[in-house]
């Protein structure tokens, strides 16, 4: 769970790097200024297409800094690194993992678009 307090400290440090007050910050990512103004009084906590947002428009946040304080920033790599797609075909070291334990079964999948929706597909249903 991210923690608030820090969660604002990283918020105001992303302001003084960008040279930003809450207005413009809040227009460049394009939400309601008055969510960063609750977000910085501590009012109301970060939503996923909040962080989703700051992590787009700004490429050298790092999304596990930003949330949880750890790694860098900004990051030392500037550029978004693609998704390695999924081997069309399943490895035998996957196969051989699900075998070895086989109490373990996919309780649910999240898929997040980049728009900040997100899908959630649940096993139990």
């Amino acid at each position: 769970m991210v923690n608030s307090s820090d969660f604002i400290e990283r918020l105001g440090h992303l302001l003084q790097y960008y040279n930003l007050n809450a207005s413009a910050f809040a227009d460049k990512i394009q939400v309601q200024r008055s969510s960063i103004s609750h977000l910085l009084s501590g009012r109301n906590k970060p939503s996923l297409e909040f962080v989703l947002k700051v992590v787009k428009n700004f490429p050298e946040v790092n999304l596990y800094w930003l949330l949880n304080g750890k790694g860098t920033f900004p990051s030392e790599t500037s550029e978004k690194v693609s998704p390695t797609p999924y081997p069309s075909k399943p490895s035998d070291d996957l196969n051989t993992k699900a075998v070895k334990n086989p109490e373990k079964t996919i309780e649910r999948i999240v898929i997040f678009y980049s728009d900040g929706s997100f899908e959630a597909y649940d096993d139990s249903k």
